[in-house]
C-alpha cells in the first residue's frame, strides 16, 4: 500500500511553525512539570476542527495529535497508564484523528495492538467498537483491524457472539479482492466455535463451491473442515 509524499521544502511555513511550538512546550512541560497523567487526557476537538486547524497539512496535524495523545501514557507503568486512561475520551481522540488523515493506520493500529489488550474488559470493548465502527467508513482498507479485534474478542474476552458479529462484517463488506480468503472465512470457524455446526457447514459448503480458492492446498485444508462438520453432524443425529 502507498501513499503519495511531499517534499519537505514544500510542507507550509505555518506547520513548521507549530511543530517548533510543539516541540518547545513538550520539551518545556517534562524539564519544569509533572509528565502527564492519565487521567488528565482532556476532551476530543469536536468534529473537524482537528482538521481545520491543521494548516492544510491534516496528515501532520494527525501525527502530532497521536504524539499529544501517547504523551498520557508513556511512562514506566504504561499497563497501569492504560488503565486509567477515560477510554471515552480516548476513542474520541483516536476518531478525531483519523477524521483529520483517513488514510493513517496508526489510530486503528492503537486502538487493536495497544489500547484494546488491557486487562479491563469495559475499556477493551470500547477500543473493540472504535474499531468496527470505523471499519465501516473503509472496509477495504481496514479489515485486519477487524480481524484483530474478532481474535481479542474470541480468544481473550470469550465473547463468541462479539467474535462473530466482527467476522459477519469482514465476510459482508469487503469487496476488494485483496483482502484474503482467511480473513473472510473468519466467520465458519467461529460458527462451529458455538456449535453452530449447520451455518458453518452452509457456508464452507457455498464457498467451496463457488470455485474462488484456487490454492489447492488451502482447498484441501477446507475440504477437511467440510468433511469434519458432516461427520460431526451425523454423529449428532445418531445419538
Amino acid at each position: 500500500m502507498t501513499r503519495d509524499h511531499r517534499a519537505i521544502a514544500e510542507i507550509p511555513w505555518p506547520v513548521w511553525i507549530a511543530l517548533a511550538l510543539c516541540l518547545v512546550l513538550q520539551f518545556a512541560w517534562r524539564a519544569t512539570g509533572p509528565a502527564p497523567s492519565a487521567e488528565d487526557l482532556p476532551s476530543a476537538p469536536r468534529g473537524g476542527m482537528l482538521r481545520l486547524a491543521s494548516f492544510g497539512e491534516p496528515a501532520a496535524a494527525a501525527r502530532l495529535a497521536m504524539l499529544y495523545v501517547q504523551a498520557f501514557d508513556l511512562h514506566a507503568n504504561n499497563s497501569l497508564a492504560y488503565r486509567r486512561l477515560d477510554y471515552a475520551r480516548l476513542v474520541a481522540w483516536l476518531g478525531a484523528i483519523l477524521d483529520a488523515d483517513p488514510r493513517s493506520e496508526y489510530p486503528l493500529f492503537a486502538a487493536a495492538r495497544v489500547y484494546a489488550e488491557v486487562p479491563d474488559e469495559g475499556r477493551a470493548r470500547l477500543a473493540l467498537e472504535f474499531i468496527y465502527e470505523e471499519f465501516s467508513k473503509d472496509p477495504n482498507r481496514r479489515w485486519p483491524w477487524l480481524t484483530h479485534a474478532a481474535l481479542l474478542a474470541r480468544h481473550r474476552l470469550k465473547d463468541l457472539p462479539l467474535a462473530l458479529r466482527y467476522a459477519s462484517a469482514i465476510e459482508q463488506r469487503t469487496t476488494s479482492d485483496a483482502v484474503p480468503l482467511w480473513a473472510r472465512q473468519m466467520k465458519i470457524f467461529i460458527l462451529e466455535d458455538m456449535n453452530e455446526l449447520e451455518a458453518a457447514k452452509i457456508l464452507l459448503g457455498g464457498l467451496l463451491a463457488a470455485g474462488r480458492i484456487a490454492d489447492p492446498a488451502e482447498r484441501r485444508f477446507l475440504q477437511g473442515r467440510l468433511d469434519q462438520l458432516e461427520r460431526r453432524l451425523r454423529g449428532g443425529k445418531e445419538k
